[in-house]
């Protein structure tokens, strides 16, 4: 497996076959005159109590008390995928990074309506489990992969906007040569294609960079209103391996449909 080391950042970009990116919901600010996390209403700032706040990959769980305060741990590893949840609210996914990791941080998260589809809270890990400890978060890799591919079936009502968008709220672990040319690896000699998504079994999207918020365009004729649909995320592979398949291990969490 190709050697990894990046840095992620708050802020990217997404290169797809049918949209650009853009960071699309909730939100970060850093204060260093702030001396607690808290969580709010990105419209109305106010305070948000009792949103669930976890670090998957460490075990961490906590909530937001009557003020929207958080306590973080003492040390979180960097690359780490910190999420926010909240009923009524659009699932929110932030990665921890060298930039904020030691800053106090405001969250404000942005309010659901009927149409929004919650499909995945959870943090899955595809690829094939063939990676050193020196790749790229392997000290961040905490599950098994599920293999190279994942899919979820979800039902979609019909009604709301004609144009719908999946949500990849966080997603690291990716080596592309994009990836690397952006300064978020410092591999030289290899690298992979980037994942690929699928919608109702059409590929909408190849994921090129790591990040947080990663909004796709979902072609409008290929949504089943008032049935089941499937969204499907298959791992890149080392390009400069041949001889056999090496998938890229990668790390997603939050995934929503509005």
């Amino acid at each position: 497996m190709m050697k990894k080391l990046f840095v992620l950042t708050l802020s990217i970009f997404l290169c797809t076959l049918n949209s650009n990116a853009a960071i699309m919901q909730g939100g970060v600010s850093e204060n260093s005159s702030i001396k607690y996390n808290r969580v709010i209403d990105k419209t109305t700032q106010t305070p948000i109590q009792g949103a669930k706040i976890r670090i998957p990959q460490t075990g961490y769980t906590t909530y937001s008390d009557n003020n929207g305060k958080f306590a973080m741990p003492s040390y979180t590893p960097p690359n780490s995928i910190l999420s926010v949840q909240k009923d009524k609210y659009k699932p929110f996914s932030l990665t921890i990074n060298e930039k904020n990791m030691n800053k106090s941080l405001s969250i404000g998260i942005e309010k659901s309506n009927r149409f929004d589809i919650t499909v995945d809270t959870e943090i899955y890990h595809i690829g094939d489990n063939n990676y050193s400890m020196a790749s790229a978060n392997a000290g961040e890799f905490r599950s098994r992969a599920v293999g190279p591919v994942y899919r979820k079936t979800f039902f979609l009502p019909a009604g709301g906007n004609s144009q719908k968008y999946l949500v990849i709220g966080s997603i690291i672990g990716i080596d592309t040569a994009l990836a690397r040319g952006m300064g978020q690896n410092s591999i030289i000699t290899s690298y992979a294609s980037p994942p690929k998504v699928y919608f109702n079994g059409q590929k909408i999207a190849e994921i090129k960079i790591n990040g947080d918020n990663q909004r796709i365009n979902i072609p409008p004729y290929l949504i089943r209103p008032n049935q089941n649909n499937e969204i499907k995320i298959a791992a890149g592979i080392n390009l400069q391996q041949t001889a056999y398949v090496d998938f890229d291990d990668i790390e997603f969490m939050n995934l929503n449909i509005e």
